[in-house]
């Protein structure tokens, strides 16, 4: 059964109107989806309770779908939302093949893989290795206030590595603040020079002691490069340390509205910590006074190391 394209009730309701190019490839997607599953139009728009005019438009790039209708329309297909929005794990056989593979697996199971692919890609840490085989550059992740600062300068000094503030080298990159280059060029251009400052430190530091920026594991890409060549550890404090550790620095913005400022403080931990918990090691800094924190990382780090000539007693 074909469809009736030519009729006029299935035409473009505005046939002249300018279309914007995303609905233009929304459009293209939902009709290979549905050609793909031969079906169509009158039945997907019957399995979907979406007009058959209603539909037409969509495919034809004009229609301008409310979230409600793509959901529809994606369980009409069987398909996921994301194949429509044109997620880039839809745009072929091979990338479906490999999403199905992977879906539903436990965090375990997808951590193995995510390593294997690395390996296979040649994108692992096998540069700057220590005798363990792990990676001498140590990179210290966490929210701002964590002690990544304080602890990375005393770690860097005790294994006698440069001690590096990622946040620095960017700033040097763009030759302004972190503060300048988020308003005068966008977050966009903010995470472009944050990849080239890490990219250039691995290329640069076979040993280091870094100091990760906390919103980096927003960026997948450049939180793989991370993952994949230095030795992680996550350094996480209570909520009320991070806010007193701010304002010490001498950042009183967070205390302009201080219930709200701790709320929003709790959901950005809260949003990251699955990726936070991703580092091969985590430290708390607040259940101890800095002496012994430091302590606990500095053996951590040693025994991670497993460099005969670094086993001191702590």
């Amino acid at each position: 059964m074909r469809d009736n394209l030519n009729t006029p009730e299935l035409q473009p309701a505005i046939p002249g109107e300018a279309r914007h190019p995303f609905l233009v490839a929304l459009g293209d997607r939902i009709r290979g989806a549905r050609s793909r599953k031969g079906m169509t139009r009158k039945a997907l728009s019957q399995l979907a309770a979406v007009s058959e005019r209603h539909l037409a438009n969509l495919e034809y790039g004009v229609g301008n779908p409310s979230l409600l209708v793509l959901i529809q329309v994606a369980g009409a297909l069987n398909c996921s939302l994301a194949e429509l929005l044109g997620d880039v794990t839809t745009s072929s056989p091979e990338w479906l093949l490999l999403r199905e593979l992977l879906e539903n697996r436990d965090e375990q199971t997808l951590h193995r893989a995510r390593v294997a692919i690395g390996e296979l890609l040649g994108t692992g840490g096998a540069h700057g290795q220590g005798p363990s085989g792990r990676s001498s550059r140590i990179a210290l992740i966490g929210l701002r206030g964590a002690g990544k600062s304080t602890l990375g300068r005393l770690l860097g000094q005790d294994l006698d590595f440069p001690f590096l503030e990622l946040s620095r080298e960017i700033e040097q990159f763009a030759g302004c603040s972190v503060g300048e280059i988020q308003a005068l060029y966008g977050q966009n251009a903010y995470r472009r020079y944050e990849r080239r400052a890490l990219e250039e430190a691995i290329q640069i530091h076979q040993d280091a002691v870094i100091a990760i920026p906390g919103g980096l594991v927003s960026d997948p890409a450049t939180f793989n490069l991370l993952l994949a060549h230095c030795t992680t550890v996550w350094l996480f404090a209570d909520p009320e340390d991070h806010m007193k550790r701010v304002v010490a620095q001498g950042d009183t913005r967070p205390m302009g509205n201080s219930r709200e400022a701790m709320s929003e403080l709790k959901s950005i931990l809260a949003e990251r910590a699955a990726f936070y918990s991703k580092a091969e090691f985590k430290v708390d800094t607040s259940a101890q006074p800095l002496d012994e924190t430091f302590q606990i990382l500095r053996r951590l780090v040693r025994d991670a190391l497993a460099d005969p000539n670094m086993q001191q007693s702590a």
